[in-house]
């Protein structure tokens, strides 16, 4: 087990840095930070979706994935560590062949919406696309290994087939984009 916090304050930060993984500083602002920073708040959103009442498979891969968005949250915050593999985007990309094969074919864009955990699953999905951009951003001028980059783009389409799916279960259904609304 990793070292444990018995004060939660430290004080070090108050220059606008904090530490990494490796004890090296950096600014708060840095590109690694927004990176891990933007991984951690997709980890809370998902967090939030689990407060909500879902089906128990989706519960299991939702909280299996809290643990994964940890352990890359790690990587990102470690320069040079290496935490997701290769296996762990197949199996996003397994579950997402598997919720997305009942689901009719997409024929509209579809809005954030369909009942409150559609919405959170929604909004979980918008943050792990942010997390995926900064960090393309931090691989413009460090080190990061194609996998972290490759597991958010893959959990983004999953939380968005997961979206689809919750929106049905709950009888809500999908919120399409109406692109013809305004009168001509």
């Amino acid at each position: 087990m990793g070292n444990r916090l018995s004060k939660i304050y430290t004080r070090t930060g108050d220059d606008g840095t904090t530490g990494l993984g490796d004890g090296s500083r950096t600014r708060k602002d840095s590109a690694r930070v927004n990176a891990y920073g933007t991984v951690d708040e997709a980890n809370s959103a998902i967090g939030l979706l689990l407060a909500c009442e879902l089906p128990e498979d989706v519960r299991d891969l939702l909280t299996a994935i809290q643990h994964q968005l940890f352990d890359l949250g790690g990587e990102l915050c470690i320069p040079g560590h290496a935490a997701i593999v290769d296996d762990d985007i197949a199996r996003l990309e397994a579950h997402l062949d598997h919720h997305n094969a009942d689901l009719p074919a997409l024929k509209d864009f579809i809005l954030p919406g369909g009942g409150e955990a559609a919405a959170r699953c929604h909004l979980a999905r918008t943050i792990v696309r942010r997390a995926e951009r900064e960090t393309v951003t931090l691989s413009c001028t460090e080190a990061v290994r194609p996998q972290a980059v490759r597991y958010l783009n893959r959990l983004s389409d999953l939380l968005f087939v997961l979206a689809r799916v919750l929106a049905r279960a709950s009888g809500h259904g999908e919120v399409l984009w109406r692109h013809e609304r305004r009168a001509r």
